[in-house]
């Protein structure tokens, strides 16, 4: 997601065409003649890149991090706002690009069983263990010494122990017990909050109101992207809730749970008076329309097939990525109105 530091190059990249020994005769082309670097190399380092700090991933966090500042700085009266904004979501961005590396550091050789991760730069070998580590560690240190520069000492503070939870606790954990999902959804909720920190200074209850909207969010998330995947986990030995209890009950039950209290917990910034009752109206219908399709993920109980199963997975999935930043969007559209 962001720039970080680059220990070498890449193993893997060290093809002749790369290194400068171009091939001087070909089938299609008499002797002497040099061919041009293999087309898209440079696309597959960009990606590999992408692929190694997570952007996806970092993407959702810079969206709840913005909606947390944006919030935040409302109640401050911040100004420069785009300044501190742009400031913020660059170190909150660096450590979560570093933390994402680490990740995939540690979890190469588990990758590496997995069709959907198999072709990670680490887990593929393009990257060795200790470029990956260098790349992590040094967005780490970036993004943190840049919000200690640009925000103050509890967004750091914050940010740091985010990436120690999910790197060090989580990770590792994943290969132990179905907790980790719960675990692991605390540093995934972290983004609004190091937003709000980062414009208040403090933490505050409308800055936990939006910590607990993307917690909750998280599980149907979780539980439809450990469905989708729950044979990949399984010959990975990761204990996803669909591996440990394969009859699919429990991942239902859990994703409807959590997406029942979505619900409650999406009205939370209208109830602590940050937005009025528009805020409200379509925040029950999003949460209605979340929850509609984690009922529709329950017929995988019943699914005629693998395909049913995974297209059911799929579609909350789909609707879950849509989902929340609808409601940030919602919620920072109304609290701009109110004020």
């Amino acid at each position: 997601m962001n720039p970080a530091p680059q220990a070498s190059i890449p193993a893997t990249l060290a093809s002749p065409t790369l290194e400068g020994a171009p091939a001087l005769e070909s089938a299609n082309h008499g002797p002497g003649h040099i061919h041009a670097p293999r087309p898209g190399a440079t696309a597959t380092v960009i990606n590999d890149f992408r692929e190694l700090f997570k952007v996806k991933v970092v993407s959702m966090v810079l969206v709840t991090g913005w909606g947390g500042f944006y919030l935040g700085s409302m109640q401050s009266g911040i100004s420069s706002l785009q300044r501190g904004l742009l400031d913020t979501l660059l170190g909150i961005g660096l450590v979560s690009a570093g933390a994402g590396a680490l990740n995939e550091a540690l979890e190469r050789k588990t990758d590496a069983l997995m069709a959907r991760t198999a072709d990670r730069p680490l887990a593929s070998g393009r990257f060795s263990l200790g470029e990956g580590v260098f790349a992590g560690l040094g967005a780490l240190a970036l993004g943190a010494l840049w919000l200690a520069q640009h925000t103050n000492l509890l967004t750091v503070s914050l940010a740091l122990l985010t990436a120690f939870t999910y790197v060090a606790i989580y990770t590792p954990l994943k290969r132990v017990t179905a907790m980790a999902t719960f675990i692991g959804a605390f540093p995934g909720a972290m983004g609004p909050l190091l937003g709000w920190t980062a414009a208040r200074g403090r933490i505050e209850w409308p800055g936990v109101a939006l910590f607990a909207i993307l917690f909750v969010w998280q599980f149907p998330h979780f539980m439809a992207i450990s469905w989708l995947y729950r044979h990949d986990y399984a010959q990975a030995g990761i204990r996803m809730l669909p591996v440990v209890q394969p009859d699919g009950w429990s991942t239902v039950a859990e994703a409807l749970f959590f997406a029942v209290v979505m619900i409650p917990v999406s009205l939370a910034p209208w109830k602590l008076g940050m937005v009025g009752n528009t805020y409200a109206v379509l925040a029950a219908l999003l949460g209605l329309f979340y929850l509609a399709y984690t009922v529709r993920f329950g017929k995988i109980l019943k699914a005629a097939n693998e395909t049913e199963s995974r297209m059911l997975a799929r579609d909350l999935l789909k609707v879950s990525v849509l989902y929340l930043p609808l409601l940030f969007t919602t919620l920072m559209l109304c609290a701009n109105a109110r004020h």
